[in-house]
């Protein structure tokens, strides 16, 4: 079977595959073509190229001359799609409000080639809540017609569906949860869990106050410093609120228990969460987030948001408490981890585990390629 995933800002050589949607793509591509698929990504940078990778599939790169966020497609993959691709193919469009997957599905529209869309993301109501003015528009304008033309929408969890249907959008759903690289797997001897010593609380990702709600955890953390010796790390990108964040650290009095780390895009995540205690992702928006992922391959115990893909994945396996995204919850999800610390290696050695049997990728493209079959067959 000849599957297609567009992904713009996938990297041409297939090196430096940093953020999550790159990294949820190689896997996924990795598992379709370890099962047998011929897979391809598709995406533009500064000039054709064409990549055999080890993992199994090919990326194709096409030259565009756009640097800035556009619906215009790069002339070569117009071409490409018109010459290339047919309707008995699986073509999956990655991203959420965004021009050029918008501008690509027209491209697919024009030559009647059917494509799956892939949002990586969800419509939940808080995604409207930050520049409405903006997103509205673009929801009735372009987003709703993309998804209500789809074939399918391959969504991280079902749930996200809720969202969707209340939206008016009621084009079938495909479910294809994240899954684990196993470059990132380390030994059980490697792991060790501290039961004495000041609780090291770690977030792991881009810092985004809002979408994250670091806002809300460090609001949390100052509340249970009362009654804990704790430190709280964060580590990943500046999204544009890490001033917000050290600056209101230094107004609750806690900015000796708080720190700030560069992104590490060399060492393996689950290597660098080994280092702490509870992995904590409270966001107000996530699909499935690949660094909570990491950390149960990590044998760490989480505090992660309801909304999160992974949420129903944490309750199966017990590593973990979710919780809704506002400061009371998170600050009681954390009294509960702490109660449990004795439990910490057994909760963690059980998501570990979890993640291995369930959440790997060849498990997960198997899966999406029988569902695949059933829609190129009819």
């Amino acid at each position: 079977m000849k599957i297609y995933l567009y992904l713009k800002h996938f990297p041409p050589l297939g090196d430096k595959i940093i953020g999550g949607t790159s990294r949820s793509t190689h896997g996924f591509a990795s598992g379709l073509a370890a099962c047998g698929a011929d897979v391809v990504i598709l995406c533009e940078g500064k000039e054709n190229t064409s990549f055999q990778t080890q993992a199994g599939y090919k990326i194709e790169c096409f030259a565009t001359r756009q640097q800035k966020p556009t619906w215009q497609i790069a002339p070569t993959l117009k071409q490409y799609i018109r010459d290339t691709i047919h309707r008995q193919s699986i073509v999956v469009i990655n991203g959420l409000f965004n021009l050029s997957v918008y501008g690509i599905s027209r491209i697919l529209k024009k030559y009647d080639i059917p494509y799956i869309m892939s949002p990586r993301s969800i419509y939940h109501p808080a995604i409207f809540q930050k520049n409405p003015l903006v997103k509205w528009p673009y929801w009735y304008i372009f987003e709703k017609r993309l998804l209500q033309e789809a074939q399918a929408l391959q969504l991280q969890d079902s749930r996200q569906a809720e969202w969707l249907r209340k939206l008016g959008i009621k084009t079938p759903i495909i479910e294809v949860h994240n899954g684990f690289n196993p470059s990132n797997f380390q030994p059980d001897s490697a792991l060790e869990w501290r039961n004495t010593g000041a609780v090291k609380l770690f977030f792991f990702g881009r810092i985004n106050a809002y979408q994250k709600s670091l806002d809300l955890l460090l609001e949390a953390f100052a509340q249970i410093l009362t009654s804990t010796d704790a430190h709280l790390t964060f580590q990943g990108p500046d999204g544009g609120d890490k001033k917000q964040l050290e600056s209101r650290a230094a107004e609750l009095m806690i900015s000796d228990k708080v720190n700030f780390l560069p992104p590490d895009y060399d060492t393996p995540p689950a290597s660098i969460m080994a280092n702490y205690d509870i992995f904590c992702l409270p966001s107000r928006l996530e699909g499935f987030a690949n660094s909570a992922l990491e950390a149960m391959l990590a044998g760490r115990v989480l505090l992660v948001s309801e909304i999160d893909g992974i949420a129903p994945h944490i309750i199966a396996s017990d590593c973990g408490v979710v919780v809704k995204p506002d400061i009371s919850a998170i600050k009681t999800g954390l009294i509960q981890l702490l109660n449990r610390r004795t439990q910490w290696q057994e909760m963690g050695i059980t998501g570990r585990n979890y993640v291995l049997n369930y959440l790997n990728w060849h498990n997960i493209a198997a899966n999406t390629l029988e569902i695949y079959h059933k829609m190129v067959n009819g």
